[in-house]
């Protein structure tokens, strides 16, 4: 194995299920150290990935690596590198936590595990369930425990599904502080989520699939210039807009009203539009474009 291999390599992978192409032709390079997020609507083939980079599924075709290890023909040194928190509440119902996390240690070959086992339940705030059955757990703490599960082996490379889907505002927190440790430490991080903040705010590089491809691939500083549309929310005290702007307007739930521009000259004339009919403006707020929007903009243009 090459030092200069990247964390993640994924080659030309293609995979069906009957008729259903879920990848087709996904390239994707993931350097050591990169907190990367892999973004995409139901269905556009992002846990078909991950399954296969854990060897849950064989692709048809193409090939990928974790840290220069073939998922396939190197499938032991490959999943020893990896830590996958999925998507679904999988979890055994006869042991406590601490034997859950003893147990999983035990398959990567790990005795005496039972330090870093304290430091990763204190930072997941586990260690006060440590004793308890993991049926007995609510849906958040057993979504800590897939986390610490995953993370049990020290893997390089960490995989999280989905992780903060359906949990509280506390785990959400203490679990990007923990991961973002992690990853300033130099383990590579892939993300998959629909809270697009989160990836905003965390990642580096951003790709987004649709229908099995990769529709786009860059920094997320790149990826947040690709559109120049901004939106003012606007609360105006009169009740009759200029016939200019009636249809360029949008009125929220909330009274107010909102418009979409490019060019911030749009605004000014609007300002000035406003003023010349007598319409006073209460209150404004700028909003840039996020991730989100970027997101819709590529969907729809794919």
């Amino acid at each position: 194995m090459s030092q200069a291999s990247p964390a993640i390599r994924v080659s030309d992978l293609r995979k069906h299920f009957g008729t259903t192409q879920a990848l087709d032709g996904v390239s994707l390079d993931i350097q050591p150290g990169e907190f990367f997020g892999l973004l995409g609507p139901n269905g556009a083939g992002k846990t078909t990935l991950i399954s296969i980079l854990a060897g849950l599924t064989r692709a048809d075709a193409g090939h990928a690596a974790i840290m220069g290890h073939d998922v396939v023909r190197d499938y032991r040194q490959a999943r020893r590198a990896l830590g996958v928190v999925p998507q679904e509440l999988v979890y055994d119902p006869f042991f406590n936590v601490r034997e859950t996390l003893r147990i999983q240690s035990g398959y990567f070959g790990l005795r005496h595990n039972d330090g870093w086992i304290d430091e990763i339940m204190h930072h997941l705030d586990l260690a006060p369930h440590a004793d308890k059955n993991t049926q007995s757990l609510s849906g958040g703490m057993k979504r800590r425990l897939l986390v610490a599960q995953a993370l049990v082996h020290k893997p390089p490379v960490i995989v999280l599904d989905e992780p903060t889907a359906g949990v509280d505002v506390d785990l959400r927190r203490s679990l990007w502080e923990f991961i973002s440790r992690l990853n300033r430490e130099g383990h590579t991080i892939l993300l998959t989520t629909h809270y697009l903040e989160e990836a905003e705010a965390l990642c580096g590089r951003i790709a987004m699939l649709k229908s099995g491809r990769v529709v786009a691939c860059d920094t997320t500083r790149n990826l947040l210039q690709l559109t120049n549309e901004h939106c003012a929310q606007l609360r105006l005290q009169g009740e009759t807009l200029p016939a200019a702007w009636q249809t360029r307007l949008q009125h929220d739930a909330d009274g107010s009203w909102r418009i979409n521009f490019s060019e911030y000259a749009d605004l000014e004339t609007l300002l000035a539009d406003l003023r010349g009919a007598g319409i006073r403006v209460l209150e404004m707020q700028l909003q840039e474009p996020d991730l989100e929007d970027v997101f819709t903009d590529i969907m729809k243009r794919t």
